[in-house]
């Protein structure tokens, strides 16, 4: 009896550790569709061989690199039953779907297409150990886990793009931004290659666009990065790109066509599309001083807010523009190309005698139909020399084929979307929140982008084909080196690249702990990184008698060091190892940095203030809800964000957010009233909005989140008497982001939303 008990209770065991090994995640990024764990492993050793078929070589040298990188040569090819990694096309799979089975005596890879092949090639790397990235082959064998995979993605358009215009990228540095991409199982890269700021790409027809346009002297964006970089030096532009030319020091490069050609080869290899774009017919300010010819007034410059645009009513316009796309398409044989269409200031167009001719002659009526004349016209033209359209969501004004394909960008027309879908275009999303890269992110900003909804609530069911994926951009206005790129794009692409991969089987918590476990193999690759956020950081911390800065590490390769002095924390600096005890006014630096590296990755600046609880009103009777004051347009001075009696409009509402019924594209509304707190003292407030917002609490200022930026939450710190407090919550939107969130918390509890029963006037 004794000895079936003791029976029972070992297959009992022996299952529960097989229930485990199934429930066991391993550090995949994305994560598979299907995954089962076994037992044991498989060893990859000098004696493995690699059985491939020719059609899919290539495929099979990469990761034969790789092996080679962990144990010093790289394996021979050959057939075997055992021993053996064999690579396989199985055409009855999707095109980017793979299989992936490990025994202990064989790996066998086998997928749609050569694509698939390379795509389930990056979850075996990511099976190994880290030191494949790097050479050294200093391991007697890699060990890949007994394991059964099925998987493919969600989304057939998975992208990241990157704007060469604004700061100029090298071609090395592109190829390393490409290997991102790719291990990360990114599909496309959209290249922005021309602008107002530079034009990057060589054009035979038109030599003055590179050895003219691909120059500037020193320009308020370069200027406000070098007054960065005083404090960061990743703001610092990179010195390579910088030139003397007749006594002038120029900014700027471009790309050989020889050498794009090169690029494009190598992202082949790496199953990454290149997607350029030529944008036009505004942001063409490079161009038009080169052959001022191409406007409607002979020339460029700024306007309101964009810059002259070419003249679509000149047939010498569409002889220029249809011989740079000839030379475009000859480099770039993606299926698609990118014209832009954004943002065209067409003041000039309105008085130009040959617009009111072409409007006559074609009938139409406005300057938003000569834009669509052009869209449509070029377009054309691209399908004739075989190749697809894509455009910012301004080219659906007007009118637009439905053979043209849309990227969905501005987040304030909702209706976009479903405006494509009307009219049969399908659609890359892009919104400006959460997938500008190029804004800086917070701790709010990695869980954002990996729960971001491709598909938008209000998408018509059964229409879902029409998004046909997303991708995240980089305008690198304010993006001057490879470091602060680096730092904006990771790890914030390698969320969208699960998003879009298994984005109906998101896990954040999960996703998170898998992407700590990758940070030591990004840094093998030299990739700077975001660290993770450390917890309740309040930038304007308020004490009665005494406080401590201290923060548990999320990992612990992270070294916190800080300053009292006012200066910028170094490898030198004081280590934050056991609490610190504050008890008067302080302003400390707060400096991030990783084990093995000097670079300071994060700063915080953490500002002290010792406060009374400040005294709550004598207001006997208090009405609920706070009254706001709505403007319709941005008023001009600072002065007057205090001055309601010139609304034009007045509500009262129980929460602090956009009314729904607000659909201006700037505006600013001005909450007034009563907090009333529930207890004496000290009350964290945060405060998330695009564009700014500035709050007060009992007449001190709480949270300074003003000025004109993308959603960005900042905080602060209040110490309150329980009861009721004069309350003001200015917000200012000046382009359609309508983000406006206020939570607080006490102590190290979450933040959470005040209570409605909190607000009073």
């Amino acid at each position: 009896m004794k000895f079936k008990l003791l029976t029972m209770l070992l297959l009992v065991l022996v299952a529960f550790n097989g229930l485990a090994q199934q429930k066991k995640e391993l550090n995949i990024i994305p994560y598979p569709s299907s995954l089962n764990l076994g037992s044991g492993e498989f060893k990859i050793t000098v004696k493995t061989v690699i059985d491939v078929s020719s059609s899919i070589l290539a495929e099979a040298d990469f990761l034969n690199g790789l092996i080679r990188n962990g144990i010093g040569s790289k394996l021979k090819l050959g057939t075997a039953e055992n021993n053996v990694i064999k690579i396989r096309i199985n055409t009855v799979l999707a095109v980017e779907e793979y299989q992936l089975h490990v025994s202990t005596n064989r790996i066998l890879l086998s997928a749609g297409s050569n694509a698939g092949v390379f795509l389930g090639m990056q979850t075996l790397r990511q099976l190994l150990a880290d030191k494949i990235e790097v050479g050294g082959g200093q391991l007697a064998f890699l060990a890949v886990p007994v394991i059964s995979i099925t998987d493919k993605p969600v989304f057939a358009y998975r992208g990241m793009h990157l704007d060469v215009s604004r700061h100029f990228f090298s071609i090395a540095y592109l190829r390393k931004y490409i290997d991102m991409l790719a291990m990360y199982k990114f599909n496309k890269l959209h290249l922005h290659l021309t602008d107002d700021q530079g034009w990057r790409i060589e054009i035979k027809k038109y030599p003055k666009l590179t050895a003219e346009g691909a120059w500037r002297t020193f320009n308020n964006q370069d200027s406000a990065c070098i007054a960065k970089s005083k404090d960061n030096p990743d703001m610092a532009l990179d010195p390579r790109n910088s030139i003397e030319k007749d006594g002038k020091k120029l900014y700027g490069g471009f790309y050989t066509q020889a050498e794009m050609k090169d690029l494009v080869k190598y992202a082949q290899s790496k199953h990454v599309e290149i997607i350029p774009e030529i944008d036009m017919p505004g942001h063409m300010m490079a161009a038009i001083k080169s052959y001022p010819f191409l406007s409607c007034t002979g020339g460029t410059t700024w306007g309101k807010l964009f810059t002259t645009p070419i003249c679509p009513c000149k047939e010498e316009t569409y002889q220029f523009a249809q011989n740079v796309f000839k030379e475009i398409f000859e480099i770039f044989p993606s299926k698609y190309v990118h014209i832009g269409g954004d943002e065209v200031d067409r003041t000039s167009w309105e008085t130009a005698g040959s617009c009111s001719e072409l409007m006559k002659r074609e009938g139409i009526t406005t300057s938003g139909g000569l834009q669509s004349y052009f869209i449509n016209r070029m377009e054309r033209f691209f399908n004739a020399n075989g190749k697809k359209l894509i455009g910012w969501d301004e080219i659906l004004e007007e009118g637009i084929s439905a053979t043209a394909m849309v990227m969905y960008w501005r987040a304030w027309v909702p209706d976009a979307p479903l405006k494509a879908l009307k009219n049969g275009n399908s659609i890359i999303m892009t919104p400006g929140n959460p997938l500008y890269f190029d804004s800086p992110p917070d701790k709010n900003s990695l869980r954002n982008v990996y729960n971001f909804k491709v598909i938008p609530p209000n998408f018509p069911k059964g229409k879902e084909n029409y998004i046909v994926g997303a991708q995240a951009n980089l305008w690198s206005e304010m993006i001057p080196s490879e470091n602060r790129l680096e730092y904006l794009a990771f790890p914030r692409a390698i969320a969208l690249a699960e998003n879009l991969w298994s984005h109906n089987r998101l896990n954040f918590e999960s996703f998170n702990a898998r992407l700590k476990k990758h940070y030591p193999r990004l840094d093998l690759l030299t990739i700077h990184y975001r660290l993770p956020d450390l917890e309740n950081v309040v930038t304007e911390r308020a004490f009665v008698t005494k406080d401590t800065l201290f923060f548990e590490k999320p990992m612990k390769n992270m070294i916190l060091r800080f300053t009292e002095n006012g200066l910028r924390p170094n490898v030198n600096s004081r280590e934050l190892i056991n609490p610190l005890r504050i008890t008067e006014n302080k302003l400390i630096k707060l400096g991030v940095f990783w084990k093995g590296d000097t670079t300071l990755r994060e700063i915080h600046e953490i500002n002290f203030k010792r406060q009374d609880l400040a005294i709550a009103t004598v207001e006997k009777r208090l009405e609920p809800n706070l009254a706001a004051y709505y403007f319709k347009d941005l008023r001009r001075t600072e002065a007057d964000k205090e001055v309601v009696t010139h609304a034009d409009s007045v509500f009262y509402t129980d929460n602090i957010s956009v009314p729904s019924t607000i659909t201006a594209p700037a505006f600013e509304v001005n909450f007034k009233g009563f907090i009333a707190v529930p207890d004496d003292g000290v009350y964290t407030f945060y405060l998330n909005c695009d564009d700014g917002g500035i709050l007060k609490i009992a007449n001190r200022l709480v949270v300074d989140n003003g000025g004109m930026h993308a959603p960005i939450e900042k905080n602060g710190q209040i110490a309150l008497k329980k009861g009721a407090h004069p309350f003001s919550l200015y917000f200012v939107e000046g382009g359609g982001g309508y983000t406006l969130k206020l939570s607080y918390a006490v102590g190290n509890a979450p933040a959470k939303p005040i209570p409605s029963s909190w607000l009073k006037h």
